[in-house]
């Protein structure tokens, strides 16, 4: 049979400090990459350019959401058969990305969360405040969308062609991660969580782990709720 078309998105806004070295992480276990980058404003265009990776840029920063959803866009038109979202900032490991997509290549689901909460070696790395957060704010999905996941907000995920097809992000900031449940839920898809490790740097927290940025992710899953 065909090897599958496995494609990882790489939302970026300024993130040539580590971008780098991602790539070349990506690139070492043969994965396609997109990388799309959200209106940065240093050098991460001119790094790509010595890399094989399919580059897409926004001219305004938009939001990760948004940046996700460009780089689903051209996964559907390269026909990707799994696309695997996978933030820039350090926090996640390519050599996880195997264990994620397991379950799609067996057909067990359609989509495949990553959770920092299903082994206890990983949940003892969580700062205290922020773990009460992401707990705070996977009740509030499970009240607002039915989908009680043990961490809602990790942007370290897996989807097959069918989950490719029905979600599409309209949420362009935060609460993106949101939406897809809401979109997982509402077309019926079948899901599954995976322990997956986070890297917490100081770097990663100042980019978008902070407890500050946790708090704003409620209140956009507020929001967004009773927007309409």
């Amino acid at each position: 049979m065909e090897a599958p078309k496995i494609f990882v998105i790489v939302p970026v806004f300024n993130e040539s400090k580590v971008l780098e070295k991602i790539v070349q992480n990506l690139l070492a276990c043969n994965y396609k990459i997109i990388v799309v980058d959200d209106g940065s404003t240093d050098n991460v265009k001119e790094i790509m350019k010595n890399y094989p990776v399919i580059f897409l840029c926004h001219r305004l920063n938009i939001g990760q959401g948004a940046a996700l959803q460009t780089g689903m866009n051209a996964a559907k038109i390269l026909d990707a058969d799994i696309v695997v979202h996978f933030d820039a900032d350090g926090q996640h490991d390519a050599d996880e990305i195997k264990k994620l997509i397991e379950p799609l290549l067996q057909n067990k689901c359609d989509i495949v969360f990553g959770s920092r909460f299903l082994k206890d070696e990983n949940v003892r790395s969580v700062p205290f405040i922020k773990k009460i957060i992401l707990q705070t704010g996977r009740y509030i999905n499970w009240i607002f969308y039915g989908i009680l996941l043990s961490d809602a907000h990790n942007g370290f995920r897996a989807m097959n062609r069918k989950a490719l097809e029905k979600i599409v992000i309209t949420q362009n900031r935060m609460a993106h991660a949101s939406e897809i449940l809401q979109l997982v839920k509402k077309n019926k898809l079948r899901f599954q969580e995976v322990p997956v490790t986070i890297h917490y740097t100081k770097y990663s927290q100042q980019k978008g782990q902070s407890i500050f940025n946790s708090v704003n992710i409620i209140f956009d899953l507020i929001f967004k709720k009773f927007e309409k």
